[in-house]
C-alpha cells in the first residue's frame, strides 16, 4: 500500500497544488463580493485576529512537540552508541576466543545501525531489521552460555551490558 508520507517531495507539490486552488477560489470569492459594510468589516478584522492568534499557538504547540521528540530521539541514539562502546570495552572480561567473537559481532551490528539510520524507508530498511534481530540474537548467545556454565561477577557484568545493547536500540528505534 502506498503511504505517502514515505515520499515528502510527493505530499510537498500536493500540498502547494491544494493551497494554490484555494488560494484563487478565496480571490475569486472576494472578487464577487468585493463591497463590505463597515461593520461587517470590524467584525472580520476580530475573526480573522482570533483565528491568527490560534494558528500561531498551533504552530508554537507543534514545534514544542516535535523539538522535544528530537531531543527524546537524538538521546536515545547517544545511549544505544555509549551501550554499544561499552559492551565493546567490557568483551574484554571474556576468554580470548569469545572476546574477539563478540567484538566482531559488535562491529557488525554497529555498521548495521548506521546503515539503518541511513536507510529513509521500504524494502531495504526491513532486511536491515532482520539482519539487526538475526546478529541480536547471535550478539546474546555469544555472551550468555559462557556465563551459564560458571556464573562471576564479571560475566555478569558483561551480560548486563549486552542486554543494554540491546535494550538501547529498541528505544531508540521506538523514539
Amino acid at each position: 500500500m502506498l503511504n505517502p508520507l514515505d515520499y515528502p517531495i510527493l505530499l510537498l507539490v500536493f500540498s502547494l497544488a491544494v493551497f494554490w486552488f484555494s488560494a484563487w477560489l478565496d480571490a475569486s470569492f472576494h472578487k464577487i463580493q468585493s463591497e463590505l459594510k463597515e461593520s461587517t468589516r470590524g467584525d472580520l478584522t476580530l475573526v480573522l485576529g482570533g483565528t491568527l492568534t490560534l494558528l500561531g499557538l498551533i504552530i508554537g504547540f507543534t514545534f514544542s512537540m516535535a523539538v522535544s521528540r528530537y531531543d527524546q530521539r537524538k538521546n536515545y541514539e547517544e545511549e544505544e552508541a555509549n551501550a554499544i562502546g561499552t559492551e565493546y570495552v567490557r568483551s574484554d572480561f571474556l576468554p580470548a576466543s569469545d572476546a574477539d567473537r563478540v567484538r566482531a559481532l559488535l562491529k557488525d551490528y554497529l555498521n548495521l545501525r548506521i546503515l539503518h539510520y541511513n536507510a529513509r524507508f521500504g524494502e531495504k530498511l526491513s532486511k536491515i531489521d532482520a539482519q539487526t534481530a538475526r546478529l541480536q540474537e547471535e550478539m546474546w548467545a555469544a555472551v550468555a552460555p559462557p556465563n551459564w556454565a560458571q556464573p562471576t561477577q564479571v560475566g555478569t557484568l558483561v551480560v548486563s551490558g549486552m542486554n543494554d545493547v540491546l535494550n538501547s536500540q529498541g528505544y531508540a528505534q521506538a523514539a
